[in-house]
């Protein structure tokens, strides 16, 4: 739909506005430090069919808050004047969106400019010749140059357009005919000649194991047909949607209780993956149900991976709990880092100290994939990269999240699948380690849940990166 013309003024004269849908803006309290006005950018604009209207969405790039208040942001009419409301804070990483139309709508052919108090302080400026057939937003988020967005994120990071996959193009089968079946999910290498595998209808563990140029499951320690999962007390069937290996062992994400299919159970569950037991009980579980949001059934943590704190500390993560860098030692019995688990039914990703004894948990940051869905995440050593994977809905798309300078994780890049692959819908992912890699790269495994073709396993490369 097409908004009214450029240049038609909705209200005749400037007036101070309240600031309308803020997401992410001084969050936990947090007061407005000293002004640092080149940290904030304009990050998004809509100028063409937004909700209630055209808007400006600004970001703060920079490690402390901003006082916005009296900012001003124009179109290329100087006449045409939005006031940012007094009181308003934007925090480091934070989102504000501005509703400018009723003052002045945005055209075809346009200009915003984001001006300090009294109108005359040029801060950023962004300016183009046609509607966006979404949005324009600077990819990556904050930081980048502008473009069309590939959807509009209203208070939130940015959508970007895929680029070409950093890897070869060819993909081909990695596991014979039917091995698996459909609800292969999670994938998660141990080392490059060990792979896990979960499998969520029934809740299943593999170890697989190279077998030529495919793989397949371990032979040897009862794990020929995998093993099923139980909880804690030996009971029920997890849905298991996500794996990754730690040094605290084989850890699981879940969706809910196959027993009990209708109903929403977000558990994380630890697994001995040393046991030579037919089945499996989780040594330990953490029921994350009540801190997250209400979900469906189908719609839980299809994702999970863990970063060291070694890695955390040393590039200043920022602890949402405390509203401080994250410090391992406020979280005793944690272990020695933090689990990042997916959510499917909002694409977001949360991180959590989970103390080893069970149970017991604290959530240390929320963050936005980019996506609309989250299948898989898998942490890179090498680069520092967590990657997020997304399914047939985004087209197999990848993105990378990296810590800012403002501690927080957040999109640098998104992928499109190789070009060899069709569009699966793949829901696990993984990267095998640094030492497989050879001729400059190394390989990459995907799950497909719908075993297409009677294959459930897929493999390509990725270029190593020192």
């Amino acid at each position: 739909m097409r908004r009214h013309s450029r240049g038609k003024v909705r209200l005749a004269v400037a007036t101070a506005l309240a600031v309308v849908a803020v997401a992410t803006v001084g969050l936990f309290g947090m007061p407005a430090m000293a002004a640092g006005p080149a940290d904030v950018r304009i990050n998004e604009v809509e100028s063409s069919g937004g909700s209630p209207g055209d808007w400006v969405e600004l970001t703060n790039i920079g490690s402390a808050a901003v006082d916005v208040s009296g900012w001003v942001v124009k179109d290329n009419d100087d006449s045409h004047v939005f006031t940012v409301a007094s009181g308003t804070s934007l925090a480091p990483g934070g989102h504000l969106v501005l509703d400018v139309d009723p003052v002045f709508g945005l055209g075809s052919a346009d200009s915003v400019r984001l001006y300090q108090p009294g109108g005359t302080t040029l801060v950023d400026s962004y300016t183009w010749t046609s509607h966006a057939s979404t949005t324009y937003g600077r990819c990556p988020d904050g930081t980048g140059a502008f473009t069309t967005t590939t959807s509009s994120t209203r208070g939130a990071a940015n959508a970007c357009p895929a680029t070409v996959w950093p890897g070869g193009s060819a993909v081909a089968t990695a596991d014979d005919a039917n091995v698996f079946g459909t609800n292969l999910s999670g994938l998660s290498f141990q080392s490059s000649s060990v792979l896990w595998a979960v499998k969520n209808g029934p809740g299943t563990l593999y170890r697989l194991v190279p077998n030529g140029a495919k793989w397949q499951p371990d032979t040897t320690g009862g794990w020929a047909s995998g093993k099923a999962l139980h909880y804690a007390g030996g009971t029920g069937d997890p849905d298991a949607e996500g794996v990754v290996t730690t040094p605290d062992g084989v850890v699981v994400s879940t969706e809910r209780d196959n027993s009990n299919s209708g109903t929403s159970l977000l558990k994380v569950l630890r697994y001995d993956g040393s046991s030579t037991a037919p089945s499996l009980n989780a040594t330990a579980e953490w029921n994350l149900t009540a801190d997250l949001p209400a979900v469906a059934a189908n719609s839980g943590l299809e994702a999970i991976s863990w970063i060291p704190d070694t890695y955390l500390t040393a590039h200043g993560f920022h602890d949402e709990h405390t509203n401080t860098a994250y410090d391992p030692g406020a979280y005793p019995g944690h272990g020695s880092g933090l689990y990042f688990v997916g959510l499917e039914a909002n694409g977001s990703v949360y991180a959590y100290a989970l103390n080893q004894g069970g149970g017991a948990y604290t959530r240390i940051a929320t963050v936005a994939s980019g996506f609309p869905a989250v299948m898989d995440l898998e942490y890179e050593p090498a680069t520092g990269h967590l990657w997020a994977e997304c399914d047939d809905t985004c087209q197999g798309r990848t993105a990378t999240l990296d810590i800012n300078a403002q501690g927080r994780l957040t999109g640098t890049a998104v992928y499109a699948r190789p070009s060899g692959m069709s569009n699966y819908n793949n829901e696990g992912f993984a990267l095998a380690p640094q030492d497989s890699c050879s001729s400059g790269h190394k390989p990459v495994v995907w799950s497909d849940d719908d075993n297409d073709s009677s294959h459930a396993l897929r493999t390509g490369t990725l270029n190593c990166t020192p």
